[in-house]
């Protein structure tokens, strides 16, 4: 018996290799490799270039440097979507798509924190950051559900989902930009009020990841599951095992594609926010308020996520256009607002939140709309119609 093992086991190792190193080579293709020395790169050159690129650049270098950074991202960021909708395909929803928002909010929350922690006052960053996102995601929603309902009519989201989103919303959006106006000093909280906030907001946020990755997961998943590999509209019942199971059976496809993704999103929120003083510079010299700066990078850098909304949209998966869109900017006020505010308590620095009128209003607007958008048993391409309505009158109200 011992000589079978002494045999056997030589000649396992030899098959877990080769099984390793094919996904390796699955998951580490040429396009990948390519797709990661140019981000990084670009990072990098950026980074060294900062002396130069921070004086005054001539218009047409300018314009040049933001053309060449825009060009980068855009190619990182097909690679994310197809890391992401590879990790959709394996893991199933809501953990495929969890894993790319919450890779792309968890940088970006690191990089709020860390201008914060930073030399200089800034105030509102937190406030404009996550206000962006609510837009652009507005505007995201708007064309998704264009493009879904142009070619399939009318879908049907899981309504307990995506209510569960929006309950978050309301709550999580009215501790963030209206209680701060109305109880705190000079729309800030006070040091006494910060705490239970922060305490309450985390609760909430873990307690929603707990049930969606637990005993409410199927509140995340297609009614009418898809196959999005072939973007055909038939409808396919999917009978998919235990996520223990799936991790158990391709935990080293899963983990590779992971960080793939997660190396890749980096490079775009880094070059996104290093781009940001060359973008102020050029708004500023074509006469566009500066307010569009904070729209614009929000769109950079949450462009791997609006793809992937709009290609599920197309394969007719409406519910993972919730899940990446209702759940980015659930992620994104959970984790901004605790962070920043802990950022505040632990520097001394005041965290201005509350938001003015106008702003609150298009907030009361989208909440409204989204809620009676996703209200019904299906949703139409007149929805997404009355989603980039709203986002077109945000436009009017930066250039007012």
């Amino acid at each position: 018996m011992s000589e079978n093992a002494s045999r056997d086991g030589p000649a396992d190792c030899g098959h877990t290799s080769l099984r390793t190193a094919s996904t390796f080579r699955n998951v580490i293709t040429p396009a990948v490799l390519f797709r990661l020395a140019l981000g990084w790169g670009a990072f990098v050159a950026v980074l060294t270039a900062e002396p130069v690129l921070s004086a005054h650049l001539p218009s047409p270098l300018l314009v040049g440097v933001l053309v060449g950074i825009t060009a980068v991202i855009i190619v990182c960021a097909f690679g994310v979507v197809a890391e992401a909708e590879h990790l959709a395909h394996r893991l199933g929803d809501p953990y495929g798509t969890l894993v790319l928002t919450l890779s792309i909010v968890l940088i970006e929350v690191v990089l709020i924190s860390a201008v914060m922690l930073g030399p200089g006052e800034h105030l509102t960053i937190a406030r404009d950051s996550v206000m962006a996102v609510l837009i652009i995601l507005n505007l995201v929603i708007g064309i998704a559900l264009l493009v879904g309902g142009m070619r399939h009519g009318a879908l049907e989201p899981n309504r307990t989902g995506v209510s569960s989103y929006l309950s978050l919303l309301v709550v999580l959006t009215t501790l963030a930009f209206v209680l701060p106006g109305l109880i705190g000093s000079d729309g800030a909280y006070g040091r006494g009020q910060e705490i239970p906030i922060i305490a309450l907001t985390v609760l909430l946020y873990a307690f929603f990841l707990h049930l969606q990755m637990g005993r409410q997961r199927a509140d995340f998943q297609e009614v009418s599951p898809r196959h999005s590999v072939t973007g055909t509209s038939d409808a396919v019942e999917v009978r998919r095992p235990p996520i223990a199971e799936v991790l158990s059976q391709h935990r080293k496809e899963v983990g590779l594609r992971a960080v793939t993704l997660v190396m890749t999103v980096l490079p775009i929120v880094l070059l996104s926010h290093d781009m940001a003083a060359l973008l102020d510079d050029g708004l500023d010299r074509a006469g566009a308020p500066v307010a569009l700066s904070g729209i614009l990078i929000a769109m950079i850098v949450f462009l791997p996520e609006t793809i992937t909304a709009v290609r599920a949209a197309h394969a007719g998966e409406i519910q993972r256009v919730s899940n990446l869109c209702h759940g980015a900017l659930v992620s994104t006020v959970g984790l901004t607002i605790p962070a920043v505010l802990t950022i505040g308590l632990l520097t001394g620095q005041t965290v201005v939140l509350a938001e003015d009128p106008t702003n609150l209003a298009l907030l009361g607007v989208t909440l409204l709309l989204s809620v009676t958008t996703f209200a019904g048993k299906k949703v139409t391409p007149l929805h997404g119609a009355a989603h980039l309505l709203v986002f077109l009158i945000y436009g009017l109200t930066v250039f007012s």
